[in-house]
């Protein structure tokens, strides 16, 4: 079998982003970012597998909850505004992550609320904070059909 010569792609650093739409003082680009960026990880199944007797059915779920990590530097001022949030109101409505890769569109996710944030050193050594945030991603649309 010979080579397919498929483009592999590229990953782009600076393009992975979080807007927060209620909110714009909250929107993180890659300048306030720590190296380890975004993560998005889904916290429950899009399909619920239910056995049957002899085999099993699928049951879709109109959404899925899933986690945002935000790793920000506390050596800038968004940080700051993102712990005034913690203060003042942990509800941040709808949040929108784009990926680092060009082929995938960027995730919105509704009903977003601020969770918790990582233990904060203060030994200079580590520019960290990061901040866990929670919400749900629209799944199987087509159901509604």
């Amino acid at each position: 079998m010979s080579n397919p010569l498929i483009p592999q792609g590229f990953l782009n650093r600076v393009r992975g982003s979080m807007t927060v739409t209620d909110i714009p003082a909250l929107n993180v680009t890659a300048s306030y970012l720590g190296k380890d960026g975004i993560s998005l990880r889904p916290d429950g199944a899009a399909t619920d597998i239910i056995a049957t007797m002899t085999g099993t059915i699928g049951s879709q779920a109109p959404y899925q909850q899933a986690t945002v990590t935000v790793h920000l530097l506390k050596t800038q001022a968004l940080a700051v505004s993102y712990q005034n949030q913690f203060i003042n109101d942990t509800a941040l409505g709808e949040v929108v992550v784009t990926p680092d890769a060009t082929p995938f569109n960027a995730i919105t996710l509704h009903n977003c609320y601020l969770v918790n944030f990582n233990e904060l050193t203060f030994s200079g050594a580590d520019a960290g904070y990061v901040v866990t945030i929670t919400g749900y991603l629209i799944t199987n649309n087509k159901m509604w059909g």
